[in-house]
């Protein structure tokens, strides 16, 4: 939930001051700066959060700590991608692919009740996917939107 009130408030805000001044540059810049926000704000939990996280990975793939740290430098390659207008396209088309790739370890981890900011208390459950599948394909649909097409 966290991460969608950074995404809306950061693009609220670059629609509403910027035009109120020489900094704005639209609509599109607007979502990939929020969107770029956004992975640097999950990003940080990546580092922050690393060991809670690492229980969201199924039981059978090993390194799980370091595919967390990786899965958050890839964040924040993504969030420099969407900033940079030259890369946007592509690593639109990227970013599309892995948030399609990470949606099983958000259903693994409503399913086994894990808590990614604290291992020690029980998650959310089953319940969470449906607000975090419709977010996933939201995020997805932002992306292309601002990025892809």
């Amino acid at each position: 939930m966290k991460p969608l009130f950074v995404l809306l408030i950061v693009y609220v805000a670059l629609l509403a001051f910027g035009s109120h001044s020489t900094f704005d540059k639209g609509n599109i810049f607007a979502g990939n700066i929020a969107m770029s926000v956004m992975l640097l704000f999950t990003a940080i939990g990546h580092f922050k959060f690393k060991t809670s996280m690492a229980a969201m990975i199924p039981l059978f793939i090993p390194k799980k700590v370091e595919i967390v740290i990786l899965t958050g430098v890839i964040e924040l390659l993504f969030a420099l991608g969407l900033a940079l207008e030259d890369t946007r396209y592509y690593t639109g088309i990227a970013l599309i692919v892995f948030l399609l790739i990470i949606l099983p370890a958000n259903i693994y981890a409503a399913k086994h009740k894990i808590n990614y900011e604290n291992l020690y208390k029980a998650g959310p459950g089953l319940k969470y996917l449906w607000f975090r599948i419709p977010f996933q394909l939201f995020l997805m649909a932002w992306v292309w939107y601002f990025s892809v097409r």
